[in-house]
């Protein structure tokens, strides 16, 4: 795999990029800000954007003039869809291991970790996790038979009492 330097300007994002991450743009500037390039902007023979939306956005936001791209010589048009697909699909099937989170979060004592993507309700959560399994391994309590309303976490889909929501 080679990396190379190009002008932003010679990638172009795929038109038809089937994934909305303009949320995730500033915490992936961020991310470069902080770490600096780490990962380069994927694209096909043409420099269209196979993966590294993001990345790509980021960079324009950051005023940036060139970028680290891998270029993929030997996909198939086939391929290169598939790969775009198959790149995004991947990180939504992966789980948060809070124990081992928790761990990593409570060593992190001078970078801020909402600049890049956590927020409150996510530190609070890796804070309050005893366990080292994941939600997969987390058996909720019984529900109680009372009427009190039970409220779901947006992000990932706790549901309790609205007592375990209050800081």
């Amino acid at each position: 795999m080679k990396v190379e330097a190009k002008s932003i300007d010679d990638i172009k994002p795929y038109e038809n990029n089937p994934r909305d991450n303009d949320d995730a743009v500033d915490a992936v500037a961020n991310s470069i800000k902080e770490f600096g390039w780490q990962q380069p902007i994927v694209v096909d023979i043409g420099g269209v954007i196979i993966a590294g939306h993001t990345r790509y956005k980021a960079a324009k936001k950051l005023g940036l003039k060139t970028v680290p791209v891998v270029v993929a010589k030997d996909l198939t048009e086939e391929q290169v869809k598939a790969y775009r697909l198959a790149d995004n699909k991947s990180g939504e099937l992966a789980d948060w291991d809070f124990g081992k989170l928790n761990t990593e979060l409570q060593v992190i004592d001078d970078l801020d970790m909402t600049k890049f993507g956590f927020d409150e309700s996510d530190l609070k959560l890796a804070d309050g996790w005893d366990d080292s399994g994941s939600l997969d391994d987390y058996d909720e309590p019984e529900e109680e038979s009372n009427d009190e309303t039970m409220y779901k976490c947006p992000e990932c889909g706790y549901e309790g009492a609205p007592e375990d929501f209050k800081s």
